[in-house]
């Protein structure tokens, strides 16, 4: 489904502040993969999951999703194949929009808009449908500004809408990491049944060690813009915290143990 061969991106290239993020990424997920991505701050993570998205072009090398050659689409056009919720719970939803109206949105991602655009019946009922599957009454609240909404409604509404049209590939940028531990775990634990329900492929991107053991079938970890370790199967689900930190400081050095990210 997602092949990366090669991948680089340096930042400012030729000044005092030239910074290299990926040096070389070669990654393969097969379809319905659900891969958690850790390392330390500055290891690539986030910097790899804009380069597919198209927020960042590559520098080289070579990004195909379902077989076909995305490494130079823009951003706009890669977005009707990928859902994408990020850290901050505000920037997934328009706040000044009733919650139905946000879910619209998401419902005609990469179709052509008309000014007789509205919300049929049917969609409604649709939309009462999917949002009772989250278990927190918003389904009785269609018509209420996303705004009123708390950080962990919004996030969970967010992760609704970057799958409702079950895209192609799922991205997810450390997205419950501003969320207070209760609601974090809450909504990782509708992104599982998400995912695990449509099947989807998907990267999510996460500092916390136990999050990455316990969700989806492989892990990878990332240091200095390169993939340093990838585990999956019976391997991922007999690893623990302490195997984790001491294939991070094997691949990486010692001088990155006391990182941030292995105190998650």
């Amino acid at each position: 489904m997602l092949t990366l061969t090669g991948v680089r991106k340096t930042f400012n290239i030729g000044t005092v502040n030239e910074k290299p993020a990926l040096r070389g990424v070669d990654l393969h997920l097969a379809k319905g993969d659900f891969v958690t991505v850790i390392g330390g701050n500055g290891a690539g993570k986030s910097t790899m999951l804009n380069v597919i998205a198209g927020v960042f072009p590559p520098d080289s090398g070579t990004i195909e999703l379902g077989g076909e050659d995305i490494s130079r689409l823009s951003e706009h056009a890669r977005a009707k194949h990928l859902g994408r919720v990020f850290q901050d719970p505000m920037m997934g939803t328009a706040a000044d929009m009733q919650i139905e109206e946000n879910l619209a949105l998401a419902a005609r991602r990469g179709q052509s808009r008309g000014l007789a655009w509205n919300i049929t019946r049917e969609e409604r009922a649709e939309f009462r449908e999917k949002l009772a599957t989250l278990g927190l009454g918003l389904e009785d609240r269609l018509s209420d500004k996303v705004g009123l909404l708390s950080g962990g409604q919004r996030q969970a509404l967010t992760l609704l809408m970057a799958t409702l049209k079950e895209p192609e590939l799922l991205l997810l940028d450390e997205h419950t990491a501003a969320l207070d531990p209760k609601t974090a775990a809450l909504v990782l634990d509708l992104t599982q049944k998400i995912v695990e329900r449509a099947g989807l492929t998907t990267l999510m991107v996460t500092h916390n060690m136990h999050d990455a053991i316990r969700t989806g079938n492989r892990l990878i970890m990332m240091a200095d813009g390169k993939v340093i370790y990838d585990v999956s199967g019976e391997e991922k689900a007999n690893l623990h915290r302490a195997d984790l930190m001491a294939k991070f400081e094997e691949a990486a050095g010692n001088e990155l143990a006391s990182d941030r990210m292995l105190l998650g």
